[in-house]
């Protein structure tokens, strides 16, 4: 029972895009085609389980061994950026036409705050236990596709109704991510 509100908690109350606000730039340049946002979302899945995994590990077993948790920021980003190259050259052999379509945003799953944030987070909340950890970055990246993929399905909907002309394009997108946000604010009582 303890993972199932672990991960009901990560993938709806404490989203980490509606709730947490981490990861706002691939949420708003991804997000145009639902194809897009899931291929996006899987990276992340894929990025930030990963990340999670190692960046506990080196965290456990190394830094605070040695005594150097004051690396533990530019480790993490080294570790994220290994794999997010790793993933990079995967998708360009594997899958050409997602590695085109997300372009720029790939290599910026590096900078990704949210993905740094939450392998910080675990290293903070559930640093004696490496699978609290694993489920609970799962669970974070599954609400992150969640969010973006809902996101994108409605930008596309967007596309087919007339909107004012001032409000086309960004403007309309970030109302729309606000009210999306304070649909998922409704989830807080859950848990």
């Amino acid at each position: 029972m303890e993972y199932v509100i672990m991960i009901i908690g990560a993938v709806l109350v404490n989203n980490i895009i509606l709730s947490q606000f981490l990861g706002i730039c691939p949420f708003l340049g991804v997000s145009n085609k639902v194809g897009t946002s899931l291929g996006m979302g899987i990276a992340v899945i894929f990025v930030m389980t990963l990340a999670t995994l190692v960046t506990s590990l080196i965290n456990k077993y190394l830094l605070v061994t040695l005594e150097l948790e004051f690396l533990q920021t530019i480790t993490f980003i080294l570790v994220i950026a290994a794999l997010v190259q790793m993933l990079e050259i995967v998708l360009k052999k594997t899958s050409p036409g997602l590695y085109q379509a997300l372009g720029i945003f790939l290599p910026l799953i590096t900078t990704n705050c949210a993905v740094l944030g939450v392998a910080i987070l675990v290293t903070q909340k559930f640093a004696d236990s490496i699978i609290h950890s694993v489920v609970y970055s799962v669970a974070t990246a599954i609400g992150f596709l969640l969010a973006i993929t809902i996101f994108a399905g409605i930008r596309e909907q967007l596309d087919l109704v007339k909107v004012p002309k001032a409000m086309q394009g960004i403007p309309v997108a970030l109302i729309t991510a606000g009210i999306l946000a304070l649909a998922f604010m409704g989830f807080a009582n859950l848990v």
